[in-house]
């Protein structure tokens, strides 16, 4: 940590992304090294606390399956984009090895935060960026999906990039505007975000839009056309698709709709809190509240935000500090008020917006007068409380999900014991993990099953005690026993070999 002792007295900024009284950092604590020494320490907590032993999730296999040589690509969902499958591609189309995925993803996760602070390396100190990507990659969720083939950590990346860059192109009251680099930069940003989750970077370029026409300098149809022009270059795979595959865009939009039980006033945050501490996906999110004495950073963060807004305005930074806050409230939004249920995953990119105003609260802590040193010492405890508080939830959820998505490829086992190898075919509960691990196809769709069969091996799985399809109740039965997870306890039809 900086000593904010020794940042001078009130007086022109001296060293980059500087500012007024309390905010000046000598020119060891404006290193890069301070980012770069963060950005490794997340993708080696990854590397030993998650990859080694996770599985693969039933939307990771979706995204995972659409260019892969181990199984049929799954169905994918209408709300779903195909960014993830391409980030993942040199790995999933070379090999089918989950440990290989993990260290790939893990360290380009790293590679993301680092590049993401970076865009706002002109706009604060590299120790403050730091702390704000401490902030951020402390945070179970961060560590937890930084090596999952998921889409919320690179939304999260992107737009906090996207941001950064704007506010060096649209230029500042301590940064001088920036040239057609950093234009192309916010755009780039933008369409790396759409082309993972188009709905995030609606939102967030919808506020960045907000931002160009509400601020009088920034008003520029350059900066404006950037973030355009960003959004559509990203989306626009979405869009195509959505008329190649669902008959027009309405139609995909209203399809997107109903798979996530449709969008309408939802008082989503009481299902984020509650699910904050896992599970990680609460639907319908009825549980109660768990670990509430662990939540508590949760309920705190909106206090803390605002001091670090209100600690920017004094060091002369609103401008920046706002539009990140802003832009963090945007991210979040549809999750918090319009969809009926929870995954803390959805919260990512706004947490790591909220991270540089709430760095600007820490460091306006570090740097008050008097009481410095009690200062120092309180930000301190309290981020290394947050550690240990975050990594105990994390390893509860690594222990959970390891018995959990363990039991797919111990029942695509069983299966392979059974005769179902490829070419097959798997439909019932938990379909897409177990075919992929059993490298068979997908289905919903009882029609599908009977046109494959004869012609492949088909597996029904069915929990025990519910109705068995009709077309599949003279099937062979086995009882699927060997799997440690109790949730995943299925029985196996699988039709009989054609003659």
């Amino acid at each position: 940590m900086i000593s904010p002792a020794r940042t001078g007295a009130a007086r022109p900024p001296t060293s980059r992304g500087g500012g007024r009284a309390g905010w000046t950092v000598p020119p060891a604590a404006d290193s890069v090294w301070w980012i770069v020494g963060v950005a490794a320490a997340f993708s080696i907590a990854q590397l030993i606390i998650v990859a080694p032993h996770l599985g693969l999730s039933w939307d990771e296999v979706v995204y995972i399956s659409q260019l892969s040589a181990r199984a049929p690509a799954a169905a994918l969902d209408p709300a779903r984009a195909r960014g993830v499958s391409l980030l993942v591609a040199p790995v999933t189309m070379l090999t089918g090895s989950i440990l290989a995925l993990r260290t790939y993803l893990s360290l380009l996760s790293g590679a993301g935060l680092l590049l993401a602070l970076l865009a706002w390396r002109r706009l604060r100190p590299a120790w403050l960026l730091a702390l704000a990507g401490l902030c951020y990659a402390s945070l179970w969720t961060a560590q937890y999906y930084g090596p999952q083939a998921m889409p919320d950590e690179w939304v999260a990346f992107s737009v906090l990039g996207a941001v950064g860059l704007f506010l060096r192109a649209a230029g500042t009251a301590q940064v001088p505007r920036a040239g057609r680099g950093a234009l192309a930069g916010l755009a780039a940003c933008l369409a790396a975000a759409a082309l993972v989750r188009p709905g995030d970077a609606l939102y967030v370029g919808a506020a960045l839009g907000a931002a160009v026409l509400g601020v009088r300098r920034w008003r520029r149809p350059a900066l404006l056309a950037a973030v355009v022009v960003g959004f559509a270059a990203g989306a626009a795979e979405w869009a195509i698709e959505a008329y190649v595959r669902y008959g027009g865009l309405t139609a995909r939009l209203h399809a997107a709709a109903a798979e996530q039980g449709g969008f309408g006033w939802h008082l989503g945050w009481w299902d984020e809190l509650r699910a904050l501490n896992g599970p990680t996906l609460c639907r319908p999110c009825t549980i109660g509240l768990r670990y509430p004495e662990l939540s508590v950073w949760w309920l705190a963060l909106p206090v803390i935000v605002a001091a670090g807004v209100l600690a920017a305005r004094r060091a002369g930074r609103l401008e920046s500090s706002l539009l990140a806050a802003c832009c963090g409230l945007a991210a979040a939004a549809q999750y918090l008020f319009l969809i009926n249920y929870a995954a803390p995953r959805f919260l990512l990119p706004a947490y790591l917006l909220l991270a540089i105003p709430v760095a600007d609260a820490l460091a306006a802590l570090l740097a008050a007068r008097p009481g410095r040193s009690a200062g120092a010492t309180l930000v301190v405890v309290a981020l290394v409380a947050q550690v240990l508080v975050q990594q105990v939830v994390l390893a509860h959820q690594v222990r959970e999900k390891i018995v959990f998505f363990g039991a797919f490829a111990e029942i695509a086992a069983d299966l392979h014991r059974l005769g179902v190898r490829p070419p097959c075919l798997v439909r019932g509960e938990q379909e897409v993990p177990v075919a992929f691990y059993a490298g068979c196809a997908s289905t919903p769709s009882a029609v599908a099953v009977r046109r494959a069969h004869p012609r492949v091996r088909v597996a029904i799985l069915v929990r025990p005690g519910e109705p068995v399809p009709r077309y599949a109740r003279g099937w062979p039965r086995h009882d699927l026993r060997g799997i440690r997870s109790p949730t995943l306890r299925f029985t196996a039809y699988v039709a009989p070999v054609a003659r």
